[in-house]
C-alpha cells in the first residue's frame, strides 16, 4: 500500500459543517476541500450513509475523500437523517425521506461557492445503494455515480432473501443496525441536546428484523428502491463495482446488460470492501481509477477511461479450500460488452448413479431421491464475506455427505467460465414447502472439493416470487436454478461437481420440515457459460499498486481484537452451533479523545434432525467515552420458527456511566408465508 502525503492541491478539512434540510433538520457532514477552491471551484464528491463519520467509518474516510481532494475534489461524507451526528430518526433503510434528502443534499452542494455545479456520488453497499436510488431520481446536478457492493433488486439480490429463501444474513444485518441505532451523537458536536437526540433514536427507530419479517415475498415494500423496475430511470454513468467474496456481485452484470447509459463494470476477487483495500488480493489502484471516472465525467477530461472493456473481471485460478485467503491467483479478463459474444454454453446432465455426463452422451432417466440433514450449510461461509471473520465456505466433503452429488469426468483441457451458470431441473417432494440449495465446486485431484458458486432456490417460489404457490407432494415440477456470477478457471485433470440439498442452514432457514427431493437424472443439466480465452487482449488490462492517504487521526488498540468462526457439535444432547466472533476490540481515537468500543457475537444451531429447533442469536456491544463522558448498549436479538410462524425475541438496554437508562424488550411472533 502506498501511502501518499504531497498532492496537486493542498486540502483543508472542515471536521462538521450541517447541511440544513427544507423541514429545518440538520445533517452532519466532513469536508475535505482543495485550499483554492473558493478562489477555483471544483466538482464534488458526495458519501451518504448512516455509519457515523465523526467514529466508525473516519479511518476510512480519511484515507479515501483526502486522496480524491488532493486532486481537485471536493468531498462529502454526510451520516443521513437519524445517524452519527445528524438530527432526526433513522427508521428503516432507503426510505423516500432518504433519498428526498439526498436529493437536497446534492442540490445543497451544487450551489456551494467552492463548487463547480458539477457532482458525482461514490458508495460502498448502503451507500452504493442509495446512489443508485438517487440516480433514478435524476437530480440535475448528479452527473455520474460509482456504485460497490450494492444492488438493482432488494428482494432477489439483497441480505434478505436468495431464490425466495430467508437468509441468515437477514438476522445478521438487522442485528447491525439494531446496535448503530441505538448510539447517540457526539456532545462535542451537538452539544446539550446529545441526549434528548439518543432518547428519540432509542424510541423511535424500531426494531427493523420485525418489519423485514413482514414482508417475505416480492411486495411493494422491496420494489422501492429496486431501480430494476425501470432501467430507464437512470440517465447518469455508472461505474459498478464487486468482488467474487462479496454477496452482490450478481447485480454488476445486470447493470451491465440493462442500463443503458455511459457504464463500466468491475469485479475483482474481494470481500465487501473498496477495492484499494481489497482482500483476498490482490487489491488494485481503485482510487486511481475513480479519479479517471471523475475526470472524465466531472470534469470532461478525456482520459481514455471509455474507451476500456465495459466489464474488467478477476479470472481466479483454482486452489485449495480453505475459509481465509490473502491473494487469489488469477488474471485480469475484459469484455468491450455485455452479454458477451465470447460466451458459449456448454451443458452436462445429471446422471444416475452421480455423475456428470456431457450433453451429447445418451443418458436414460432414472429418479434419484434425498433427504439432507441439518449440518448441511455449516461450512458454507457467510453469504457475503467480510473478511473480519474466516467467512469463506470451506472443503465441501464436509457438506457432500448430506448431498446429492454429481460429479464429471476429468476434464481433458482447461475450463473457463464466466457469468452465470444455471440448472434445469425435473424433480419433486414431498412436502407443500421446500428448497433446493446448489453448489458447483472444482474438485482437485487429491479430491478436494473447492466450492465456486451456489445458488438457492425456494421452491414454491418456482414461477416468481411475487405470488408463491405451495407445491403438490409427488407432483414433476421443471424449474431453473441460477448460480451466483463468477469467473473460474479449472485446469485439466479437475472434474466440475454440482451437489442438492435441501437445507442449507444457517446461509438459508430451513423449510418448515424434512423435505425429501426426487431429481430425475437424465432430465437436468447443469449449463456453463464457457469463454474463449483471449490472452493477449486480456493482458492489456493493468491497474496500478493500491494508494491513499494517511489518517488525520492516530488510532490506538486499547484492547485486542479477536475473530473467531467455531463450529461446536455436542454429542452428548445432539445439538450443533455456528458460533462467529467478530470483537473489534476497544480502541482511542487520539485527535477526538474518544475511545470507541466494537463487539458483536453470533449463534446459529440447531438440534438433531429438529426443523423446529434452528435458533439465530446475536449480541451486540457498543460504547463511547470521552473524559467523565460514557455511554454503552447493548442488543440482543433471538429468532426461532415453528412450522407456521417466526418468532424474534429482542433487547435493547443502553447506560450512561453504570446506570442503565433505558430499556425495552419484543416478544413478536410473525406468520411463515411459504418460507
Amino acid at each position: 500500500m502506498n501511502v501518499v502525503t504531497e498532492y496537486p492541491h493542498p486540502v483543508r478539512i472542515e471536521e462538521h459543517l450541517w447541511i440544513t434540510l427544507s423541514d429545518g433538520t440538520r445533517l452532519a457532514a466532513r469536508l475535505w476541500l482543495p485550499e483554492n477552491a473558493l478562489e477555483y471551484p471544483v466538482p464534488a464528491v458526495l458519501e451518504y450513509i448512516p455509519y457515523r463519520k465523526r467514529d466508525s467509518t473516519r479511518a476510512r474516510d480519511d484515507r479515501m475523500h483526502h486522496y480524491v481532494a488532493g486532486h481537485g475534489y471536493a468531498c462529502l461524507r454526510v451520516d443521513l437523517r437519524g445517524s452519527g451526528d445528524s438530527e432526526g430518526v433513522l427508521k428503516d433503510e432507503y426510505l423516500q425521506q432518504e433519498l428526498d434528502d439526498g436529493v437536497e443534499i446534492i442540490q445543497w452542494i451544487s450551489e456551494q461557492p467552492w463548487c463547480s455545479g458539477a457532482v458525482g456520488m461514490i458508495g460502498i453497499s448502503w451507500g452504493g445503494f442509495n446512489g443508485l436510488q438517487i440516480a433514478a431520481m435524476r437530480p440535475s446536478a448528479l452527473k455520474a455515480i460509482i456504485s460497490a457492493c450494492s444492488t438493482d433488486d432488494r428482494y432477489a439480490d439483497d441480505v434478505h432473501h436468495m431464490g425466495g429463501c430467508l437468509l441468515g444474513d437477514n438476522l445478521s444485518w438487522a442485528s447491525t443496525m439494531f446496535a448503530y441505532n441505538s448510539l447517540p451523537p457526539d456532545p462535542e458536536l451537538v452539544g446539550s441536546s446529545w441526549r434528548d437526540m439518543w432518547f428519540q433514536r432509542l424510541e423511535g427507530s424500531g426494531l427493523w428484523l420485525e418489519q423485514w419479517l413482514r414482508h417475505q415475498r416480492r411486495d411493494a415494500y422491496w420494489r422501492h428502491g429496486s431501480i430494476c423496475e425501470d432501467w430507464t430511470a437512470i440517465r447518469c454513468p455508472v461505474m459498478a463495482v464487486s468482488g467474487w467474496a462479496d454477496g452482490y456481485s450478481n447485480a454488476v452484470f445486470r447493470l451491465l446488460r440493462h442500463l443503458r447509459v455511459p457504464r463500466l463494470g468491475l469485479v475483482g476477487p474481494w470481500s465487501h470492501k473498496y477495492p484499494h483495500q481489497g482482500v483476498p488480493g490482490p487489491a488494485i489502484g481503485f482510487l486511481q481509477e475513480c479519479l479517471r471516472w471523475w475526470d472524465y465525467w466531472l470534469k470532461g477530461q478525456e482520459n481514455g477511461i471509455m474507451e476500456e472493456p465495459m466489464l474488467r473481471a478477476w479470472m481466479q485460478e483454482s486452489v485449495p479450500p480453505t475459509t481465509y485467503y490473502d491473494e487469489r491467483p488469477g488474471r485480469w479478463v475484459g469484455e468491450s460488452r455485455w452479454p458477451s459474444p465470447r460466451i458459449h454454453l456448454k451443458a452436462w446432465t445429471l446422471a444416475w448413479p452421480g455423475t456428470l455426463e456431457m450433453e451429447q452422451s445418451k443418458v436414460p432417466r432414472r429418479p434419484m431421491t434425498v433427504q439432507s440433514p441439518l449440518s448441511v450449510g455449516l461450512f458454507a461461509g457467510k453469504w457475503c464475506s467480510y473478511a473480519a471473520t474466516p467467512d469463506l465456505p470451506h472443503d465441501q466433503r464436509e457438506e457432500d455427505g448430506g448431498a446429492m452429488v454429481f460429479t464429471s469426468a476429468a476434464l481433458d483441457e482447461p475450463l473457463e467460465i464466466l457469468g452465470a451458470a444455471w440448472l434445469e431441473l425435473e424433480l419433486s417432494v414431498d412436502r407443500p414447502v421446500a428448497m433446493v440449495a446448489a453448489r458447483l465446486s472444482d474438485v482437485a485431484p487429491d479430491d478436494k472439493a473447492t466450492r465456486i458458486t451456489y445458488g438457492l432456490l425456494n421452491l414454491t417460489h418456482r414461477d416468481g416470487s411475487a405470488t408463491p404457490e405451495p407445491l403438490e407432494p409427488g407432483k414433476n415440477y421443471h424449474v431453473h436454478l441460477k448460480f451466483n456470477d463468477v469467473a473460474q478457471h479449472f485446469p485439466a485433470g479437475h472434474r466440475l461437481r454440482v451437489s442438492l440439498s435441501t437445507s442449507y442452514w444457517p446461509l438459508a432457514w430451513p423449510a418448515p420440515e424434512p423435505v425429501r427431493l426426487c431429481v430425475h437424472a437424465g432430465a437436468s443439466r447443469i449449463v456453463l457459460p464457457a469463454r474463449t480465452p483471449c490472452h493477449d487482449e486480456d493482458a492489456r488490462i493493468k491497474f496500478g499498486e493500491p494508494q491513499m492517504s494517511p489518517l488525520s487521526t492516530e488510532i490506538r488498540p486499547i484492547t485486542a481484537q479477536a475473530h473467531d468462526w467455531r463450529v461446536v457439535r455436542d454429542l452428548a444432547i445432539d445439538r450443533s452451533t455456528l458460533e462467529v466472533v467478530n470483537d473489534q476490540g476497544t480502541v482511542l481515537l487520539s485527535t477526538l479523545g474518544l475511545e470507541m468500543q466494537r463487539k458483536a457475537l453470533e449463534w446459529y444451531s440447531y438440534r438433531g434432525d429438529d426443523f423446529n429447533s434452528t435458533r439465530g442469536e446475536t449480541l451486540w456491544e457498543r460504547g463511547l467515552r470521552r473524559d467523565d463522558w460514557q455511554i454503552r448498549t447493548v442488543t440482543r436479538t433471538v429468532l426461532t420458527s415453528t412450522i407456521h410462524e417466526f418468532h424474534i425475541h429482542a433487547e435493547l438496554d443502553a447506560f450512561e456511566g453504570e446506570m442503565r437508562v433505558y430499556s425495552r424488550n419484543w416478544d413478536i411472533s410473525i406468520p411463515r408465508d411459504l418460507v
